[in-house]
């Protein structure tokens, strides 16, 4: 006799979900009160370049050639007007610097031509700056200019997707997600937990699931656990 698969769980209704998302933003707070995006910076502007930096690098190494970038050019202009070679040599170990050289000089040009040196706030302006895309954007918006914002980075995404508080996997429907479960006034701490808590315990190649305080209200983990109530 052929086994009958074994039939999807039935979605968890809208009200339990959000209920069990407040608990785990609870948590998380609880847990990691000092989260904050780990790339140095002192003003919007630093954080944007920073995180275009970021790009298939480590925050610890881009921590390490931001200080002289942005003592030699520390406004838009100045970055803009500057060598490309001299860029290129400054931000070489954080890897591809030659692309990365051309999008932050283009996208500093931008803020100085388009918006007189000041950084624009809405995510429809930034997101047209060169090398800017939605994740960079809410990064900046949220940590750097106070306002609210849900950057799904890897392991935002990872996480999201592990409490089954998402099923999607494109970061766009997992931001919509995330803001329709999230009260607006902690997207940014949530996503800043979300991203603590990847980096030291639900880490991707070795999750620590017997050491997580989520274990109640995560799926994967009480699977992995054999947890059945």
């Amino acid at each position: 006799m052929t086994k009958k698969p074994t039939p999807p769980p039935a979605p968890e209704p809208e009200k339990e979900l959000r209920a069990r998302a407040g608990r785990i933003q609870k948590i998380l707070a609880k847990t990691y009160p000092d989260a904050r995006v780990p790339l140095d910076f002192k003003n919007p502007f630093e954080l944007l370049i920073a995180t275009i930096l970021a790009a298939q690098c480590t925050d610890a190494r881009v921590n390490t050639v931001t200080p002289e970038l942005f003592k030699l050019y520390p406004d838009p202009k100045a970055l803009a007007a500057a060598d490309p070679a001299d860029i290129e040599r400054i931000i070489r170990p954080t890897g591809f610097y030659r692309n990365k050289a051309k999008s932050i000089q283009a996208a500093s040009r931008a803020i100085a031509e388009q918006y007189n040196n000041k950084m624009p706030e809405s995510l429809e302006e930034l997101v047209k700056l060169p090398g800017v895309g939605r994740k960079t954007a809410h990064v900046v918006r949220g940590n750097a200019l106070g306002l609210p914002a849900i950057f799904v980075d890897t392991h935002v995404m990872r996480l999201s997707g592990l409490l089954g508080l998402t099923a999607n996997t494109d970061p766009t429907k997992i931001e919509f997600d995330l803001a329709r479960l999230i009260p607006e006034s902690g997207w940014t701490a949530f996503c800043n937990h979300l991203m603590w808590h990847g980096r030291t315990i639900c880490i991707a190649r070795k999750p620590k699931c017997a050491e997580c305080v989520l274990n109640k209200d995560c799926p994967t983990g009480r699977q992995r656990l054999g947890m059945t109530d």
